[in-house]
């Protein structure tokens, strides 16, 4: 009788301590991709972004008129596939792969506003021809990812 009541409460302390394991490894993988961004100044990004890209995404990428909320995009894009959209070929639209995710509705608007004729196409120019966000366009990630996971709140970031 004694054994199986201390079986009965080991049983609920091993399934909390088991959590606990997969709590901390989640939190190791997340803080091993935060690592594995590749470097790049907030700050810097910041500044370019301010220049060059906020008229048209509002300060902080959070989005204005027709230009999407960035901090949206950014979750679903790596610094790779940033580099490509924003210094070679601009797709405003999701990827056919993303047609049942997060962008599904807005590229659903999007598409039938261009067919209805509410709406020219969005143009997003191809920025390699400038020197400053060429420079700058893995700032630019590092400014906008950190807006998208939540560790840039809106304004100036830390900087010199």
């Amino acid at each position: 009788m004694a054994t199986t009541s201390m079986l009965l409460a080991w049983v609920p302390a091993l399934w909390l301590a088991g959590c606990a394991v997969e709590f901390e490894n989640t939190k190791a993988a997340r803080e091993l991709e935060l690592r594995s961004r590749p470097a790049g100044s907030v700050y810097l990004g910041w500044r370019v972004f301010e220049d060059k890209c906020a008229r048209c995404h509002g300060s902080g990428g959070t989005g204005k008129g027709d230009a999407p909320d960035l901090r949206v995009r950014l979750r679903a894009v790596g610094p790779r596939e940033f580099a490509d959209m924003v210094l070679l070929r601009y797709e405003w639209t999701a990827p056919p792969s993303a047609a049942s995710g997060p962008w599904s509705a807005e590229r659903e608007t999007y598409i039938d506003d261009l067919v209805q004729r509410r709406k020219g196409a969005v143009t997003m120019p191809a920025w390699q021809g400038e020197p400053r966000v060429n420079a700058h366009v893995i700032d630019l990630y590092a400014y906008l990812s950190a807006r998208a996971d939540g560790t840039q709140g809106p304004g100036r970031p830390a900087g010199p």
